[in-house]
């Protein structure tokens, strides 16, 4: 029955609960005047059955005019709102009222309600925006396609359903943490003597061999920035630019995927992934992501699109060799690293490596994982 129920409403109309009322009244009065032969009563089940005839067939004419669109999703990461624009736009030579639009979000994007709106009118050839945020719980490159438009009027007896599809892609990337440094990254490329957390550090405490050009003094430059025998000689202060320095060698941050993880470590492992790359990229480092079924990239959208995809697969591919931050949860590859590489462990115990690294352990929260890459390695 509610299948029935269901294509009738998306291909007809069904009757609202005032619509059933009028029904079954209209019924009993026909019935009371073929036994009565009045015809004041023939004259109510006639006008009320009218009403009926209209009150079905208005509104999926309503809905025939009514067209809609849906803007580009620009993409977010997990946790953050995606901002969703649809047009719903008349296309008529008449005005269309109390118009409701439902959005049907695909699995796992979101939680419940559903996004929905109601345009109290909308005039021929006029065109509404509704704008509307989507929580979001989870990666994944997910396809908003499905809009849904309603409505009852102008009788309020039927009420008429039309599916529309409008797709549209929504990209959800990782997690990404906000690591004020990591020495994990930062030590990569010396292995003597640890370079300093931060670059910025390394600018703070520059004064030669840095500087890149002179120029004049501008509101805000930090004191220690002034070169005192130039200014001197310009008869105005003159400020250091400095050179933008890199980390030692360039890496990359490799992770298996292959088969054996917890779901909740290997999302973690994604998170830390994609936490590490912001991190080098913020600082200037020269970085790349390599996983077996992406190979190597260097571009940063790319590279979060590419985990925002991710899942578990079972090529055996090896990683490139050359400098590594290799995030794994299997133990026996941490005696494969290629010199001056460095690894990030998921497992319940910890690994015995001449390598240095960090043991993450199984279902480590994100407040945890933010503070384990501000950890030195072992």
């Amino acid at each position: 029955m509610n299948r029935l129920w269901r294509w009738l409403e998306f291909h007809f109309s069904t009757p609202e609960y005032g619509g059933g009322l009028l029904m079954w009244l209209s019924g009993f009065f026909f019935a009371a005047a073929t036994n009565t032969l009045s015809g004041w009563l023939y004259v109510i089940s006639g006008v009320s059955i009218g009403l009926l005839l209209v009150g079905a067939v208005l509104p999926p004419r309503s809905l025939a005019d009514i067209s809609l669109s849906r803007s580009k999703v620009e993409p977010v990461s997990a946790g953050d709102f995606l901002d969703v624009v649809v047009g719903i736009e008349n296309r008529g030579k008449v005005s269309r009222v109390l118009i409701q639009v439902v959005d049907l979000l695909p699995p796992n994007l979101s939680d419940p309600p559903l996004p929905q709106t109601t345009i109290e009118s909308l005039a021929p050839g006029q065109v509404q925006y509704w704008r509307y945020g989507i929580p979001t719980r989870k990666r994944g490159i997910y396809q908003l396609d499905r809009l849904d438009v309603i409505t009852a009027s102008p009788l309020g007896l039927f009420r008429s359903r039309r599916s529309r599809s409008v797709p549209r892609p929504a990209i959800v990337y990782p997690l990404i943490l906000p690591l004020s440094y990591c020495p994990l990254l930062d030590r990569l490329g010396v292995e003597e003597s640890p370079r300093p957390y931060t670059v910025d550090l390394n600018f703070s405490n520059a004064t030669e061999g840095l500087t890149k050009n002179l120029r004049p003094y501008r509101w805000g430059d930090p004191m220690r920035l002034i070169h005192w025998r130039t200014s001197a000689r310009y008869g105005e202060l003159r400020v250091r630019e400095l050179e933008v320095t890199t980390g030692g060698q360039e890496f990359t941050i490799a992770l298996d995927t292959r088969s054996g993880w917890e779901e909740a470590a290997f999302e973690q492992a994604i998170i830390a992934t994609a936490s590490l790359y912001n991190y080098a990229v913020k600082q200037n480092l020269r970085v790349s992501f390599w996983s077996p079924t992406t190979e190597t990239l260097r571009d940063t959208t790319a590279v979060y699109e590419a985990l925002a995809a991710m899942t578990m697969d079972d090529r055996d591919v090896s990683p490139p060799d050359r400098c590594l931050v290799w995030l794994t949860h299997r133990s026996d590859t941490l005696t494969q690293l290629p010199p001056g590489s460095c690894w990030l462990y998921w497992g319940e115990i910890e690994p015995k490596t001449s390598a240095a690294g960090l043991f993450a352990g199984i279902d480590q929260p994100d407040q945890s994982l933010v503070g384990l890459l501000q950890t030195y390695p072992k």
